[in-house]
């Protein structure tokens, strides 16, 4: 296991502080607000932590109220909407400084027979076919702004292997469509749940970038102010976060500073696991002039 993982495995791990509360910590980074994958796999585990095992997570719905501090703890209090015969509801509020930050809507739902049928998965290239880290190091990386690339060079909790790797190299603009191969960078624990949070942190990663690409831009710009506003994911059918996802992404919309985009999750053998959307603002700001010297 990596150290990035072993981290990620600890942040999600919260502490229980009494009935339906607990508290979580972020990763010493040098993130100015809380990565908002953290906020929205923290809450699923508060509200898993509170819903009996054979009842899973089949949909959230979220919503970003504030930037998050990463110096200080968040406290995740659970509410217990509801316990059906077949599903269960919990609210999850993420609060910090006395104030909410975040709120969450969860479902679970026993597992039953029904209909089954599925959209195909693109026609991409595996995994295997793409520059490995090495190989985008050498090639890649030096043609990559500084930030962009400094994001790619530091450990981290999850792989990336993007398949439009002209996104970040070149600010042509291009069909709003991304599409990138996702998997923890090391192996996880056999526990469903584990997978489910671990697929929740990574679905907010690239998806509010997505809506830029026909722009020619990138989230990493200084002169872009993002911020996910809304966050909605269910899961479909059972998967292993450390083994090789495809995140399938398209913007349909971007305007009034926000971006929509949608996500489907595939393993390599085509099957879809989850789906995502989310609304995010994009916000174009003006670089401040540099006095001269």
């Amino acid at each position: 296991m990596t150290h990035a993982v072993d981290e990620l495995l600890g942040i999600l791990d919260l502490e229980q502080l009494e009935h339906d509360l607990f508290r979580g910590r972020s990763p010493k980074a040098r993130w100015q607000r809380v990565f908002g994958g953290q906020v929205i796999g923290q809450a699923l585990v508060a509200a898993t932590r509170t819903v009996p095992p054979e009842r899973r997570p089949h949909s959230l719905h979220a919503y970003f109220l504030l930037g998050g501090d990463p110096r200080v703890p968040i406290i995740y209090e659970v509410d217990r909407i509801r316990d059906g015969r077949s599903f269960t509801t919990r609210r999850v509020v993420a609060i910090q400084h006395g104030r909410p930050i975040f709120s969450m809507s969860a479902s679970f739902h026993v597992a039953e027979p029904g209909f089954d049928h599925q959209v195909p998965m693109p026609a991409v290239p595996m995994p295997e076919e793409l520059p490995d880290e090495r190989s985008l190091k050498a090639t890649v990386m030096p043609r990559m702004p500084d930030p962009v690339r400094a994001y790619f060079e530091r450990e981290r909790p999850i792989e990336l292997k993007a398949v439009e790797l002209e996104r970040y190299i070149s600010r042509e603009p291009q069909p709003p469509r991304f599409h990138v191969w996702i998997r923890a960078t090391g192996p996880l624990p056999d526990d469903p749940a584990v997978h489910q949070s671990v697929l929740a942190y990574a679905s907010d990663m690239t998806l509010l970038d997505t809506a830029l690409a026909a722009h020619g831009r990138t989230v990493f710009e200084r002169t872009i102010q993002p911020a996910s506003l809304d966050h909605a994911l269910w899961f479909h059918r059972p998967f292993r976060a450390d083994e090789w996802l495809l995140y399938a992404q398209d913007s349909p919309s971007a305007s009034g500073a926000c971006g929509f985009s949608r996500g489907l999750i595939f393993t390599r053998d085509g099957t879809l696991v989850a789906s995502v959307a989310q609304e995010g603002m994009i916000r174009q700001v003006r670089e401040e002039p540099q006095a001269p010297e």
